[in-house]
């Protein structure tokens, strides 16, 4: 069924109510891979429930709310479940996230734009508690054979690479059951995690979460380049490009640019440096 675009933009925001507590934030700081080495103060941070900070990432799992399936169920979106690529996501923070709380969470549908043969939906989630606005996510969604349903194109610019070296190389290694321990945050897909469901995708085995790329990367650069200062991150966004296995190793290029903007790009170490994170960048407080 087409997509009807003002019956999607036009429906009324869904409103649900989210809580979390540490284990929730500590379950998915380990899913990134901290905690190694295991004694390390700046791990313990992330972990250790009397210190407890956390990541401004964590908003994309907070509850254990899933935006994609928002998404997917709005008004005038009917959609083959099997043609939907998560293209990007992006992260704005009103202020630090605590280690535990309840908040309310509306979800719209933001924009529809129409690339031809595909469409692409961005959905909107925004969570506030009792002392104001939390932060805000965007949910970028790429629907193969969706497009052609008359909409706007919709902006197409990339963010450049920086013509010259980084300013710093970092590495993070991706351990073999990570994908294992990042889905029981929330996300069930077999894709990463059941090697027969990966090899009818097409994959030579569980591929990892883009979602969990994402964190590990905002976490190797807070760690090196904020002093692991997580109340620095003021919006956050990157394209997913590319698939990682568990197992490999990400490299993360960082460029320091003018207003506190720091550009980012993401690759494979094991596959000559194969981009998995672009139109990524960090904007710092």
């Amino acid at each position: 069924m087409p997509i009807n675009a003002e019956e999607a933009l036009a429906a009324k925001p869904t409103t649900s109510r989210i809580d979390w507590t540490h284990k929730d934030v500590q379950l998915y700081h380990l899913g990134l891979g901290a905690g190694v080495p295991a004694t390390d103060p700046a791990e313990l941070r992330y972990l250790l429930e009397d210190r407890l900070t956390v990541l401004p990432s964590f908003a994309t799992v907070a509850g254990g709310r899933m935006g994609l399936v928002s998404g997917l169920s709005a008004p005038g979106i009917e959609v083959d479940l099997t043609a939907v690529l998560h293209g990007g996501q992006r992260v704005r923070l009103h202020r630090p996230i605590p280690a535990q709380g309840s908040a309310e969470q509306t979800s719209h549908v933001a924009a529809l734009h129409d690339k031809g043969r595909s469409a692409v939906l961005v959905l909107r989630t925004e969570a506030a508690d009792a002392d104001g606005p939390l932060w805000s996510c965007d949910t970028e969604l790429f629907l193969r054979g969706e497009g052609g349903f008359g909409g706007e194109r919709g902006p197409s610019a990339r963010l450049e690479t920086p013509d010259r070296a980084p300013d710093r190389v970092l590495e993070a290694p991706v351990r073999e059951d990570q994908a294992l321990l990042y889905r029981l945050n929330g996300d069930w897909n077999p894709l990463h995690a059941d090697p027969g469901f990966a090899a009818l995708a097409g994959f030579d085995r569980p591929i990892l979460h883009g979602l969990c790329t994402y964190g590990m990367t905002l976490k190797a650069v807070v760690d090196a380049e904020l002093d692991g200062d997580v109340g620095r991150v003021a919006d956050y966004r990157a394209r997913f490009a590319g698939v990682v296995y568990p197992g490999e190793t990400l490299r993360v290029r960082l460029w320091r640019e003018p207003e506190r903007r720091l550009r980012v790009r993401v690759t494979v170490a094991e596959r000559d440096d194969a981009v998995v994170l672009s139109d990524t960048e960090i904007v710092t407080a």
